[in-house]
């Protein structure tokens, strides 16, 4: 990228502008990386955006931020315009709920505090455009982020990990001091996180670690040594210290191929895979059984399956206030889709839901203030539906199990014949 238009730079790179935030420097191969360290809530840290790209020193600038959030950034209204049946589709329900989870956090945040958190990169992604300057945007995507979280951490502590997501930003109360202490030294995945990552090794590397090392292999690729005299990056106080020890490091020759190991999700375990499959020949099974012994038992047995599934299933998308065809559609997909692993009963909820009452534009464009409100989940036609989705699916995996053990026990408690 070239510097078309652009002010000239200035003579001495060392003659910089105080900064209330800390700043770090790092020299490779002719190119000098200036590392600003800044609080996502404060605009003091955006004050300092400004100033040092208006020094006229810089002839880059690298930001602490991922395609998907920059196009947020220039299109609020970007998650409401997914295709819902596709998000669904794709499995991505529970991904899209997360996001728009941090959002919500995010606008209390900015309600409070009178700050929109992210300010800093918003000014750097403002005065770039005025000034021609080349941005690069060097974090790794939140998706694939969370992705790598939710597959890191060991299973029983991601019910932990995403039920307190979620019912911290759901809350109605207002965010602490400390809440927004802790956003100035990181970022909303931090903040939210952070009770868990200081003492999960596990939570720690994909969240922090990582993401220091993502980004010294990102500014390698968009700004390696010699292609740039003086490279701005701005990036989260907490951040500073690692990315900066990765670039004083030597740099890997092909920069692309570790980034790219980071960028991949980690595939669940062979048995985790196998689970569904095991679980339908189990019933399936039992049902053999039943029937074997007496026709009487091995209609008891699917009866009991059909009804637990359904009620289950079915009472969760009550939770969400599902259409009464989408309940009713529910009752009688969830026991079916408990035996077809290919297909789950949130899906068949959601495209229900979608069909008897498909979202109207007033729903995308209010999405993203209406989730910020506990009631508003349920008020808007988008949130709601994945509301649906995830009751639904929840539902219906507990109500494979409930009904699972009621099947063994039957066959093989001690009352059995």
């Amino acid at each position: 990228m070239t510097q078309d238009n652009a002010t000239p730079l200035a003579q001495d790179p060392n003659a910089l502008p105080t900064t209330s935030g800390p700043l770090k420097t790092v020299t490779v191969g002719g190119t000098r990386y200036t590392l600003l360290g800044t609080a996502h809530v404060s605009a003091e840290s955006a004050d300092d955006v400004r100033q040092l790209i208006n020094s006229g020193t810089f002839d880059a600038v690298a930001i602490e931020l991922c395609d998907a959030r920059h196009h947020s950034m220039d299109n609020p209204d970007a998650m409401g315009e997914q295709d819902l049946f596709q998000v669904f589709k794709q499995g991505k329900a529970g991904m899209v709920a997360a996001s728009l989870a941090l959002g919500a956090f995010q606008q209390r945040i900015a309600e409070q505090s009178g700050i929109q958190p992210g300010a800093e990169m918003r000014a750097a992604v403002e005065e770039c455009r005025t000034r021609k300057l080349p941005l690069m945007l060097v974090d790794r995507d939140v998706g694939i982020t969370l992705k790598r979280i939710y597959r890191n951490v060991p299973w029983w502590q991601r019910f932990s990990l995403f039920s307190g997501l979620i019912g911290s930003v759901m809350s109605r109360q207002d965010v602490s001091k400390e809440d927004i202490e802790k956003l100035k030294e990181g970022d909303m995945l931090e903040a939210t996180f952070s009770e868990f990552a200081a003492e999960s090794e596990a939570l720690y590397t994909p969240l922090i670690r990582e993401r220091d090392r993502y980004m010294a292999l990102r500014l390698a690729e968009e700004a390696p040594p010699g292609s740039y005299q003086n490279v701005l990056v701005v990036l989260g106080a907490g951040h500073l210290k690692g990315t900066g020890e990765h670039l004083e490091a030597p740099l890997p020759d092909n920069p692309t191929a570790e980034r790219e190991s980071l960028e991949a999700t980690p595939p669940p375990s062979k048995l985790w895979k196998a689970a569904p499959w095991l679980i339908t020949a189990l019933v399936i099974t039992g049902f053999v059984i039943g029937f074997s012994r007496n026709t009487e038992l091995g209609w008891q047995l699917v009866i009991e399956w059909f009804l637990i599934n359904g009620i289950l299933s079915g009472g969760a998308t009550i939770l969400a206030l599902a259409h009464p065809v989408t309940v009713i559609a529910t009752f009688f997909a969830a026991p079916l889709t408990s035996l077809n692993p290919t297909i789950g009963a949130g899906f068949v909820a959601a495209g229900v839901e979608l069909y008897m009452r498909k979202p109207k534009v007033r729903d995308f464009s209010t999405l993203r203030h209406d989730v910020t409100q506990l009631k508003g989940w349920w008020k808007n036609r988008v949130s709601r539906t994945l509301l649906v989705f995830i009751l639904a699916t929840v539902g219906s995996a507990v109500g494979t199990w409930v009904a699972g053990f009621r099947i063994a026990g039957a066959l093989f408690g001690s009352g059995a014949a």
